[in-house]
């Protein structure tokens, strides 16, 4: 598919989740490793667990938009299992790479993308219930998962390096 000019809202929804990827990755380069095994708050998950979350979320891009197969399907349970049920350790640095190569890919093919791909069904719709329901398109994909990113980006600011060392 060859990209022409895609309109300012589709593109300002793109700058609105490239944005916060840009966001969430400051803020996990902002202290020493060891702070993410945290908790955000007491009784809450760590940031360690957001971050694989989030990662496992954004790798479920490609599926549910057409872009082909998850890359890492090894942290889905990040998506179906609390942080009490998984017996799964991961590493910072590994899912910071995993985090890059993801929304470096991502970018990549949506900058190949025009406003017709964007105002596309899912592939979670069928095309009847997407024929009553036409905001169910991958734009809006886009932008509940740019605003996801927002609110655990929120719990994850209670993280400090203060709150570890008590």
């Amino acid at each position: 598919m060859e990209n022409q000019e895609i309109s300012l809202p589709i593109k300002q929804i793109i700058q609105f989740w490239e944005s916060n990827n840009q966001q969430l990755t400051q803020l996990f380069n902002k202290f020493p490793d060891h702070v993410y095994a945290g908790k955000v708050a007491p009784k809450r998950s760590s940031g360690l667990y957001l971050f694989a979350h989030l990662v496992a979320v954004s790798d479920g891009l490609f599926t549910i938009l057409g872009l082909g197969e998850i890359k890492f399907p090894e942290l889905a349970r990040f998506i179906r299992e609390s942080e009490t049920d998984i017996n799964y350790q991961v590493d910072i640095n590994e899912l910071k790479a995993k985090w890059e190569a993801i929304n470096t890919k991502l970018t990549a093919e949506f900058a190949t993308k025009d406003n017709a791909w964007w105002l596309d069904r899912h592939m979670s719709v069928s095309e009847a219930d997407f024929a009553n329901e036409p905001h169910r398109n991958k734009l809006n994909v886009l932008l509940s998962r740019a605003s996801h990113i927002n609110y655990h980006r929120g719990q994850l600011v209670f993280l400090t390096e203060e709150v570890i060392a008590e």
